[in-house]
């Protein structure tokens, strides 16, 4: 499990606060007056700093138990407002849904495509084809990578294949929209990957023991349990 030693706080403390955080719609503020109400004095500030040093650290090993994704892909890029700029969150799920991987960069760019698509493909394995909208960009990173392989990827460059991923990023703007932009890009990336694990949670993506009558609030902290001390 997580070793939360030398914090003033109980484990299960920070464990709810980061995780109604990027559960709901949120601000470290509103968290603050929620556990005041329940006789928990915690500042708005060491909510956030427990959101950025944990919250990776439950997001990355969870991946190992991960279910296994479809191999037709459909990738898209939102935006993330970090420090008043906007940054890009390069994002993928397959055909039912499921999210395959996510990756923020400071570039809409050809190399920063290929770094998502490497990342995703380095996780979840090889699809067989991508749906992506227009991008010159995205479709030069594919053609990039597809010049070293046998098989080469199929692209599918239709628009309304994409409206599944088109619709599966409100749910996580849903969630950033009340942090009105992250002051930092590190901060931004360790959040967001918070976001996407409660995301995933919520899709029924982890396979965990019990996770079939468990709660996506119960599933978090088990993966929490999961990971160890560090």
């Amino acid at each position: 499990m997580l070793s939360f030693k030398g914090m003033r706080f109980p484990i299960d403390v920070i464990l709810v606060c980061i995780r109604w955080y990027v559960a709901y719609p949120l601000s470290y503020r509103h968290i603050e007056e929620i556990m005041g109400e329940r006789g928990v004095s915690v500042d708005h500030s060491t909510i956030n700093r427990w959101a950025i040093r944990f919250l990776p650290l439950i997001e990355k090993p969870s991946r190992k138990h991960k279910r296994k994704v479809g191999s037709s892909w459909r990738m898209d890029e939102t935006y993330i407002k970090v420090k008043g700029i906007w940054q890009y969150l390069y994002r993928a799920v397959d055909k039912e849904g499921k999210t395959v991987d996510f990756l923020l960069t400071a570039h809409r760019d050809m190399t920063a495509a290929k770094r998502f698509f490497e990342k995703a493909m380095f996780e979840n394995g090889m699809p067989d084809k991508i749906a992506m909208d227009k991008s010159g960009a995205n479709k030069a990173a594919i053609d990039k990578i597809n010049g070293g392989m046998a098989v080469p990827i199929a692209i599918r460059q239709v628009k309304y294949l994409n409206n599944i991923v088109d619709q599966d990023h409100r749910a996580i703007k849903r969630v950033t929209r009340p942090m009105l932009g992250f002051k930092s890009f590190c901060a931004a990336v360790n959040v967001l990957a918070g976001i996407e694990l409660m995301h995933m949670i919520r899709k029924g993506q982890f396979a965990i023991d019990g996770a079939t009558t468990m709660s996506a609030a119960d599933q978090f902290y088990a993966l929490a349990g999961l990971v160890r001390p560090v």
